[in-house]
């Protein structure tokens, strides 16, 4: 069955909430400030025979180089950003890629949610550290680090970092930057400070930390040492999560999973998305209104979420995962989308 009969059948009709191009078969997401051209096709040129079966996570460094984190036959693939493929690393060195960031340095920190590990390369994919030991994850709920982890945040003034852990932890954990472990906290639960898949995290520049509590629904805000500041809540379901520091004020980017169950998948404004904020909390985009799909201007699930200093957006999806796997289709959905910012 093809993608487009799959999607019939689950009675998913084109996207019409948003303003479609005929002629590029491109569709205009988002509002005011922020709208964003979509494909609707994986980006970047992959070689021949090569595929991504599904990018999991995104990074964007200082010098624009696009970093990507899959589960294909090269977990990690770097390109310029027009797509053009510039290195790649990696083969045979993860069990299972979930996320990637960079930090000041511009080296990776590449988190192994199966096998519970945290490794940082250099770009070029030289190892610098690992944390966790491979395949030995802490207990379930045991608030020791990892049990499989996440997710990495770096604090660019001094070094320290924050791994999310993330689906059989409840916990945030803070080491230094040489890789001694500082703090940890968070514990099962929806009350303020508690987790329910602490996901994805991100620093802004004053130094807080946004964690994405995904089954929660919501972010949480906390200072350097786990002091809950404050939370944002009326989202979808909370997944991926990036700050963009570079301009007048930071920008939030929050990818967002769909947040209905099988018999209202036709509902609108329930995910997925990519939700554009600032740091009041106050929404200045939702990028994206309609149900999961494979049509030009829908997503599927947003697991990773980068931005270039052009304001683009690269948005990595477990399409595989959530969807491929338990659809009779050919192939793999779309994983990997660049929303090009209309100025």
């Amino acid at each position: 069955m093809t993608n487009g009969e799959e999607f019939q059948e689950y009675g998913l009709p084109r996207a019409t909430h948003e303003e479609a191009d005929g002629a590029s078969g491109s569709v205009i997401l988002g509002e005011g400030d922020y709208r964003y051209e979509v494909t609707g096709k994986d980006w970047g040129n992959l070689p021949e025979g090569w595929f991504y079966k599904e990018a999991t996570s995104v990074a964007v460094d200082q010098q624009d180089r696009v970093f990507v984190f899959n589960r294909g036959n090269m977990p990690v693939i770097v390109y310029d950003t027009e797509g053009n493929m510039i290195d790649s690393w990696g083969e045979g060195v993860f069990a299972n890629p979930h996320g990637i960031s960079v930090d000041l340095d511009g080296n990776l920190f590449c988190v192994d949610n199966n096998d519970s590990t945290v490794k940082k390369f250099t770009p070029t994919g030289e190892l610098l550290m690992t944390l966790g030991e491979a395949n030995k994850p802490a207990p379930p709920m045991s608030g020791r680090p990892f049990s499989a982890p996440t997710h990495v945040a770096a604090d660019p003034s001094n070094g320290d970092f924050y791994v999310s852990d993330g689906y059989s932890n409840a916990r945030v954990h803070k080491f230094t930057a040489d890789g001694e472990l500082a703090s940890s906290w968070g514990e099962s639960g929806t009350d303020e400070g508690q987790f329910n898949i602490v996901h994805n995290i991100a620093i802004d520049s004053e130094g807080l930390l946004y964690v994405a509590d995904r089954e929660n629904h919501r972010i949480q805000i906390f200072d350097r040492d786990g002091k809950y500041i404050d939370q944002w809540v009326n989202m979808a379901r909370t997944a991926a999560i990036y700050i963009d520091t570079r301009g007048s004020e930071d920008l939030v980017y929050i990818g967002e999973y769909f947040s209905g169950i099988g018999s209202n998948h036709m509902g609108t404004e329930l995910g997925p998305r990519v939700s554009v904020m600032n740091t009041k909390g106050e929404v200045l985009a939702r990028v994206g209104t309609e149900s999961y799909g494979s049509q030009h201007g829908r997503f599927f699930t947003p697991h990773g979420i980068s931005v270039d200093s052009g304001g683009n957006i690269y948005l990595a999806e477990v399409s595989h995962s959530d969807y491929g796997s338990n659809w009779n289709i050919d192939g793999y959905l779309r994983s990997l989308q660049k929303l090009v910012r209309q100025w």
